[in-house]
């Protein structure tokens, strides 16, 4: 027992508790003979969940500002027994029909036909829990916190990265029922949403009040994903990506406590940026249940206009002239000529295009006269860079036919990949950012990657915030010569001063690329937040960084 209590104490958490415990003063030896007695047991449980404390996570509590991987050991997760009890006190909050494990549902939420990393077999999650509001996920975070179940959030399931794979199996968290708009003030331009709610859905029921959301992603995308990933699309250029649309946010944390990041007015100092740190963290810190977001006034007047140039560098050219003019374009995106093959290929509008690189805008304004002189500006602006041919829509009914043309360039290469090249054919889709100064010279040496791979490829832009996807078809045998394209793509993106993904996310494709792009002490700071939030570390686990020393995974 002696030897047992010296080890102890060597511990300086259990020191410090120990030593204080002996320090206090009792009035006669007897009752301090009596008090110790009594309470022998009481001191020792105490000390090892104190000391516990200390080490559950490694250095979990240590004076270091951030914890590297080697410092932790191992995550403990629910036992089998453990688990059944877990799942047993869930369907009490939700009810039994809310809970299910078959395996149309688990498939449902493993995947989707876009994403390039697939789940294993061991990446599937033992049930799914459909809650339906804020509180009840409350009390299911409180029950998996106590049996240490793992959990993954998910919201619309669009996503391409893996975010929503469950690596460590336990229940996944949809948020399909929580879709309710909750209110909407007009004249403060915000909404307050539940996080399964589709942003179609809510420019849907906004559309007779004039408002929208800036964001638009893909269809599918609801706002707790989006939140999730700082997710953007077509209109970042005008209205940025999530992190610039978001007020505040609801969020249960790891262990059932609930917390609101901010009130609704725009501008406040009030405290640490609470509600960025949520956004993008793809829902490791807590689970975004609520958003109050920021809408837009419609344009008045809104025309497209279509310029094709024969060199793409031209293309990129006009971009940095056009946002150096300050005219405010609502979006301009690029499509290289392969992709226009596909374009016509598909039929898309009633117009052959010249296959050639051509760039897709939308101008609104307050009124036609400014929206024309808009038009004038541009027009003039691409003609100075080699413009081959400049469209505009004299009508909107001319506008949605031309932008149907970018609005269904995804589709039409899946068209042309399971027509023309296999009908199993994969289509593996990047998304770096450079500086747009460094944009005009990435592209032109990624098409030189493209010309010696031999794979075929299309470039989709979202130059107004200097965003591209270089896509590339490839078949179930090509997987690995693909990855290494794309490895060789985003490598030189971040040569330039860019990023491994502009609007993606890191999910647990691109773990190496974001070291590679903030740095070792960078990625240790994140894991010391990730342990402050979720110390159990059951926050959809090892997506962003590294969690468990024993990970071995190299994306």
């Amino acid at each position: 027992m002696v030897l047992g209590f010296k080890n102890f104490r060597k511990n300086p958490c259990n020191g410090k508790f120990f030593s204080f415990i002996l320090s206090r003063n009792f009035s006669t030896q007897r009752q301090q003979t009596i008090w110790r007695a009594k309470n022998v047991s009481y001191l020792i449980a105490s000390g090892v969940v104190f000391g516990g404390l200390c080490s559950y996570s490694g250095k979990l509590i240590s004076r270091n500002s951030s914890t590297k991987l080697k410092d932790l050991r191992p995550p403990r997760y629910a036992s089998e027994t453990e688990f059944d009890l877990a799942v047993n006190k869930i369907k009490l909050i939700v009810g039994e029909k809310n809970v299910t494990n078959s395996i149309v549902d688990i498939n449902h939420h493993s995947t989707n036909e876009f994403t390039t990393i697939t789940p294993g077999r061991s990446q599937k999650p033992k049930c799914v829990v459909y809650p339906e509001s804020t509180e009840e996920i409350s009390k299911i975070m409180k029950v998996v916190f106590e049996y240490n179940v793992p959990v993954v959030p998910y919201s619309g399931g669009t996503s391409l990265e893996g975010h929503f794979h469950s690596t460590r199996p336990g229940i996944l968290l949809s948020l399909k029922r929580m879709n309710k708009i909750l209110a909407v003030h007009e004249d403060d331009l915000d909404a307050v949403v539940q996080g399964g709610v589709g942003w179609v859905e809510l420019n849907n029921y906004l559309e007779p009040s004039g408002l929208m959301l800036g964001c638009d992603c893909g269809t599918g995308a609801q706002i707790s994903g989006m939140i999730n990933t700082n997710a953007s699309g077509l209109n970042a250029s005008r209205y940025g990506a999530m992190k610039e649309n978001v007020i505040g946010l609801t969020v249960v944390l790891a262990d059932g406590t609930i917390i609101k990041t901010k009130k609704r007015p725009r501008k406040s100092s009030a405290g640490y940026n609470l509600t960025g740190i949520f956004i993008g963290s793809e829902g490791t810190l807590g689970i975004v249940t609520e958003a109050t977001v920021k809408l837009h006034v419609r344009p008045k007047y809104e025309t497209v206009a279509v310029a094709q140039f024969q060199d793409i560098s031209d293309t990129t050219n006009t971009v940095t002239s056009i946002l150096r003019s300050g005219i405010q374009v609502q979006l301009v995106e690029l499509m290289d000529k392969n992709m226009m093959k596909f374009v016509n290929y598909s039929d898309l509008t009633t117009r052959k295009w010249q296959e050639t690189p051509t760039l897709f805008l939308k101008v609104g304004g307050l009124n036609q006269i400014v929206v024309n002189e808009y038009i004038k500006k541009i027009k003039n602006i691409t003609q100075m860079n080699n413009c081959k041919d400049f469209i505009f829509a004299n009508n909107k009914e001319e506008g949605e036919e031309l932008f149907a043309v970018r609005k269904g360039a995804f589709y039409a290469m899946l068209d042309y990949g399971y027509n023309e090249i296999d009908e199993n054919i994969k289509l593996w889709v990047t998304d770096i950012a450079v500086p747009l100064s460094k944009l005009s010279s990435v592209l032109k040496t990624i098409d030189g990657y493209f010309e010696e791979s031999g794979f075929q490829t299309a470039i989709l832009g979202h130059v107004g915030d200097s965003n591209f996807h270089a896509d590339i078809y490839y078949k179930e045998d090509e997987f690995e010569k693909c990855q290494d394209l794309v490895t060789r793509m985003i490598k030189l993106g971040l040569s330039n001063e860019g990023t491994c993904t502009g609007e993606h996310g890191i999910g647990i494709g691109k773990r190496n690329f974001l070291e590679i792009e903030l740095g070792e002490d960078a990625i240790n700071l994140m894991r010391k937040l990730k342990l402050a939030l979720d110390p159990k570390r059951l926050l959809n686990p090892d997506k962003v960084f590294k969690i468990d020393p024993n990970d071995m995974g190299q994306s």
